[in-house]
C-alpha cells in the first residue's frame, strides 16, 4: 500500500523486448486458478435476470463452475412474475442426489424453494451431502415485489437457516423472517440482522441497497452510500458487526441483484475463505454490474445488472479476439483506464486534500500509518511469492528486493514515527481485507494474476505521489507542514522506476496469458485498485 514499499533500492530499466523472449512457455509458467464448483438450488426465471440464470452468470463471472438444481418454474419478466410452477419435491431430490453422488461441490447457494416439500427436500439433502459453504438466499419476495414464497412455508424455512453459514434477506425478507415491520433506516435494520443471526446462530448479511440514498451508516446520511454488514453470531451479547461501505448506483435495472450478490459471495468464498474479504471483492463488482445496466437494454421494467461487465471493459481495449495476444502496452494501457475512476476518487476523499495542505488530524496519519505497516508486512510475503514464481531471474531479483524493502520500510520509517505517538496498532478491517485478496491472488496458481494483483500498490501510489509533491512544491515546500517528509519522499525517482518495471512485467505476463488468464488479470487489478480508494478512506472511518 505505501508509496515507499519500494523506494529504497535502484532498478534497472530493462526494455519489455529484452527480457520477453528469455521467459519460459505458459504452460510450464503458470497454472490456471483453481475454479470453485458451485451448486445453486433456486427457481428459473425465463427472463434472464433472476434465478439460477443470474446464479449461473455470478458464479461465472467469479471463475466458478456452476451447476444448477431447479425448484421452481416461473412465468416472469423484468415487470414482474406472472405464475409459478413448483415440480415435486421427490424430482429435486432426485437432482440433488446425482449432483452429489457425482460431484464434489465446494459451495451451495440457496435461492428461491417454493413451498414446504421443497424445503423439506432441501434440508434432507444438507443433512446428508454436509456442502463445506453454503449461503441461503432466503427468496421470499421479489424486486417487484410479488410473493414467492407462502407464508405457511416459514416454519420449514425457519429450521433451513442453521444450516447455512451465510444469510443474505433483503430488508422485506428480514422483516418477515422476524416477524416484525420492515426497518426503515440502516440503525434498525442492523438490529434485525443482530436478532436474526442471534435466532439462526449464523452470519447474516443486511443489506441496505433497499434504504433510503440518504441513509448512511450510524442513520447519519452522510454519505449517500449503500452499506451492508456482516453480523456474525455469538448471541445478542456478543456479536462482530463488520460494515462495508460501497457505492449507491442510481438505476432501476436492479432485478436479480439479490441472487446475482449471494451466488457471488458463495463463489469467492471458496477461494479466499473470508466473508468479510468475499463481500469486499463483491461488492465493487455488482456496483459495475448495476453502472453499467442500461447497456444491455433488456426489458421495459426493472431490468437485470450486467454480470460481465468488467470482461466488456477489458476486451473493449483489446483488438481482435480474446485469444489474441495484445500488443505491447496495450493491457497495461487497459488496466489503467480502468483505474481512472478509483484515481478520481482518492483525490476525492478528504484524507488525501487534508494530507496535502497539512490540515490532517494526527490522530488519521497514524492509524493510516499504522494500517500501512501491517499491510507492508503481509505486501512483503505476497512479494516474496510473486519472486518465487517469476519466470526470470530479472523479474525474481526486482520481486524480492520489493519484498525486503516492505520489511525494511515497515520497522524503520513507519515504526519510528508511530514510536512516539498513541496509535492502533490493530489490524483493520480494510487491511486486512486488501491483505486477504492479495494472498487469495498469491495461491491462485498464476503469476499474471498475481503480478496484476499487486501492481495498483505501484501505480496508483506514484500517481498520487507526484500529485502530492506537485502540490506541496506548489505551495513553497513549507518546512512546518507537519507532512513534510512524507510529502518529499513521494517525488523518489527509484520508485517511479519500480513502479514502470512493475508495469512493464505485467505486461508481459498479459501477452503470454491466456485470454481467460488476462480476464481474472484484469479482474484482480480492479480490485485491488478498488481497494486503494477503501485505504485511504479507512482512517475516516476507524480512526
Amino acid at each position: 500500500m505505501s508509496l515507499l514499499a519500494s523506494s529504497a533500492f535502484a532498478v534497472p530499466t530493462l526494455e519489455v523486448s529484452t527480457f520477453a523472449a528469455a521467459l519460459l512457455p505458459h504452460a510450464q509458467r503458470t497454472a490456471e486458478p483453481r475454479i470453485p464448483r458451485v451448486l445453486a438450488i433456486a427457481g428459473s426465471d425465463p427472463s434472464g435476470g433472476a434465478g439460477i440464470q443470474a446464479d449461473l452468470k455470478s458464479i461465472a463471472a467469479h471463475g466458478g463452475y456452476g451447476m444448477a438444481a431447479i425448484t421452481a418454474l416461473t412465468a416472469q419478466n423484468t415487470r414482474g412474475v406472472s405464475a409459478v410452477h413448483v415440480p415435486p419435491a421427490a424430482f429435486l431430490t432426485a437432482q440433488l442426489d446425482a449432483i452429489s453422488a457425482d460431484i464434489s461441490i465446494d459451495a451451495v447457494k440457496i435461492g428461491m424453494l417454493g413451498d414446504t416439500d421443497v424445503i423439506d427436500a432441501v434440508h434432507g439433502w444438507l443433512e446428508k451431502a454436509r456442502p463445506g459453504v453454503v449461503v441461503l438466499d432466503p427468496v421470499m419476495v421479489a424486486t417487484s415485489g410479488d410473493r414467492l414464497l407462502p407464508e405457511s412455508s416459514g416454519a420449514a424455512l425457519h429450521a433451513l437457516l442453521p444450516y447455512a453459514d451465510l444469510i443474505t434477506p433483503n430488508l422485506a425478507e428480514l422483516a418477515i423472517l422476524l416477524r416484525e415491520p420492515v426497518a426503515a433506516d440502516w440503525d434498525e435494520a442492523l438490529a434485525q440482522g443482530k436478532r436474526l443471526a442471534a435466532l439462526a446462530g449464523t452470519t447474516v448479511l443486511v443489506k441496505g441497497g433497499h434504504l433510503d440514498g440518504g441513509t448512511g451508516p450510524g442513520g447519519d446520511g452522510a454519505d449517500g452510500g449503500c452499506p451492508d454488514a456482516l453480523v456474525n453470531t455469538g448471541g445478542l451479547l456478543r456479536q462482530d458487526v463488520v460494515v462495508v461501505q460501497g457505492e449507491r448506483v442510481p438505476t432501476r435495472n436492479s432485478h436479480g441483484t439479490g441472487c446475482s450478490l449471494s451466488s457471488a459471495i458463495a463463489t469467492v468464498q471458496v477461494r479466499v475463505g473470508d466473508w468479510e474479504a468475499a463481500l469486499r471483492e463483491v461488492k465493487p463488482w455488482l456496483a459495475g454490474a448495476l453502472r453499467d445496466s442500461e447497456r444491455l437494454g433488456v426489458g421495459s421494467g426493472n431490468g437485470p445488472v450486467h454480470h460481465f461487465h468488467h470482461v466488456q471493459h477489458l476486451t473493449q481495449h483489446h483488438a481482435g479476439p480474446q485469444h489474441h495476444a495484445p500488443a505491447e502496452g496495450e493491457f497495461a494501457a487497459g488496466l489503467r483506464n480502468s483505474a481512472a475512476a478509483d484515481l478520481e476518487a482518492i483525490y476525492g476523499l478528504e484524507f488525501i486534500k487534508a494530507l496535502a495542505d497539512g490540515t490532517l488530524p494526527e490522530k488519521d496519519f497514524a492509524y493510516y500509518l499504522a494500517q500501512d505497516a501491517r499491510y507492508l508486512n503481509g505486501y512483503s510475503r505476497v512479494l516474496a511469492r510473486a519472486a518465487a514464481i517469476a519466470p526470470t531471474e530479472a523479474e525474481q531479483l526486482f520481486w524480492a528486493r520489493s519484498a525486503q524493502n516492505c520489511l525494511e520500510v515497515e520497522s524503520g520509517l513507519h515504526r519510528n514515527w508511530l514510536s512516539t505517538r498513541t496509535a492502533d496498532l490493530r489490524l483493520g478491517p480494510v487491511t486486512k481485507s486488501y491483505v486477504d485478496h492479495l494472498l487469495a491472488a498469491s495461491v491462485s496458481g498464476s503469476y499474471g494474476v498475481l503480478v496484476a494483483a499487486v501492481l495498483p500498490c505501484f501505480w496508483l501510489y506514484a500517481e498520487v505521489g507526484e500529485t502530492l509533491h506537485g502540490q506541496f512544491l506548489a505551495a513553497g515546500a513549507p518546512e512546518a507542514h507537519p507532512y513534510a517528509v512524507w510529502l518529499r519522499a513521494y517525488a523518489n525517482e527509484e520508485f517511479a522506476a519500480a513502479t514502470r518495471q512493475a508495469i512493464a512485467y505485467t505486461d508481459a505476463a498479459a501477452r503470454l496469458a491466456s485470454g481467460h488468464e488476462r480476464e481474472a488479470m484484469a479482474l484482480a487489478f480492479r480490485q485491488s485498485a478498488g481497494y486503494e480508494v477503501e485505504f485511504f478512506d479507512a482512517p475516516r472511518l476507524y480512526a
